[in-house]
């Protein structure tokens, strides 16, 4: 079967979704079906890869966002459809790529809409008000649920924006590298390059954007250090908040190192290795890719309770609000476990997000079963953006 993938915002360089798009498209070359994937990009381009064909559309870039890119001409992504003729649709974008469900149904082809953030949270963070947000989530919502045949959301928590409807979406948790992140790849030669050996060594791993609230990290080391806690953070991650971050860390001496978008995928490996705690602070992550890699290479994660992130770090980690002190004091709850016992929790946590799992979820979804056995595996990283 011929399963077309479309999604937008999806960044040139690393991403939960870029993460998504080719762990499953591989998985889905493994069981025996064809993946074709259709992103916009600055040009038209077309390419036969390792998690099957991947076509580029020229699409304008979004002001503001660091670099991501939208599909807006409909007649181009339309005859390309039409060309294409696939099996299953599969969209990966619910507000700009809605129109696709009604190109679905006149193509006779069934249709699934994945739900990758919560847009009740980002109309509440940056929308009217709680009151007129929840009502414009609810109607845009709606007509995603009346669009598409099938909504899947990856936790319960991204579930209930489209269970409060009356809509029935179908719950598949995304998952994560095993053989790639791993407690084996602590190292304590990349680990001494930032921090002394009695210091403690945060690791925060994502885009540093408004929706994400970075700023809570360097809150969280400023509480830390305040409270006589020798602590060090690093950064791993880009976006539009880097210049503002570096210079706070700088005016409130907080000893932070910024990295920006880590390429070297083994120092990447071993920084996710070799800290102590990793810190997830976004109030509305649905999954949490990044968090989970991190778990999977040994490491606890404080994840912002607001999110969706508590379903996937378990007890692995702790949820606390979103102020600097909470996360101090979670941070050093960890921090009084054994190491050997919360490292060992970490990685039986994530254990529990084989991708090969959500590659047989997803293909559930869409009807279809393996054709021959495989898995998904080598995706590159969610964490570095």
């Amino acid at each position: 079967m011929l399963i077309v993938r479309i999604a937008n915002f999806v960044h040139s360089t690393s991403g939960g979704l870029r993460t998504a798009l080719r762990e499953l498209g591989q998985g889905y070359q493994a069981a025996g079906h064809q993946a074709v994937l259709i992103t916009p990009g600055p040009r038209a381009t077309d390419e036969q890869t390792p998690y099957g064909r991947v076509v580029t559309l020229p699409g304008p870039v979004v002001p503001g966002l660091g670099g991501y890119r939208v599909l807006l001409n409909r007649l181009a992504v339309t005859k390309l459809l039409d060309r294409l003729r696939p099996d299953r649709l599969e969209v990966h974008d619910r507000s700009t790529l809605r129109w696709l469900g009604a190109w679905a149904r006149r193509a006779g082809v069934p249709s699934m809409m994945v739900s990758h953030e919560s847009l009740d949270g980002l109309l509440r963070l940056f929308g009217p008000g709680r009151s007129l947000g929840l009502r414009a989530a609810d109607r845009l919502n709606a007509r995603s649920a009346r669009a598409f045949d099938a909504i899947v959301c990856t936790t319960g928590w991204a579930e209930r924006e489209f269970t409060r409807l009356g809509a029935t979406p179908i719950r598949v948790p995304l998952g994560v590298d095993l053989a790639r992140f791993a407690p084996a790849n602590r190292n304590p030669g990349v680990r001494s390059r930032f921090a002394e050996p009695d210091q403690v060594l945060l690791l925060h791993c994502g885009r540093l954007s408004a929706e994400k609230e970075p700023r809570l990290s360097l809150a969280a080391l400023a509480e830390l250090r305040a409270a006589g806690v020798d602590a060090r953070l690093v950064v791993a991650g880009d976006g539009p908040l880097r210049t503002a971050l570096e210079q706070e860390a700088l005016d409130r001496k907080l000893p932070a190192t910024f990295l920006g978008h880590v390429a070297d995928r083994a120092l990447l490996d071993a920084l996710l290795a070799s800290a102590d705690v990793g810190v997830a602070p976004g109030p509305i992550e649905t999954f949490g890719l990044a968090a989970l890699e991190t778990l999977a290479s040994g490491t606890p994660v404080v994840a912002r309770a607001s999110s969706a992130l508590p379903e996937v770090i378990g007890d692995a980690g702790i949820a606390a609000d979103g102020t600097g002190t909470a996360y101090a004091a979670a941070i050093r709850t960890l921090l009084d476990r054994p190491a050997a016992a919360r490292r060992a929790a970490a990685r039986a946590q994530a254990e529990r997000f084989p991708w090969a799992g959500a590659v047989d979820g997803f293909l559930a979804v869409h009807g279809l079963t393996r054709v021959r056995s495989g898995r998904a595996h080598d995706a590159d990283p969610a964490v570095s953006h």
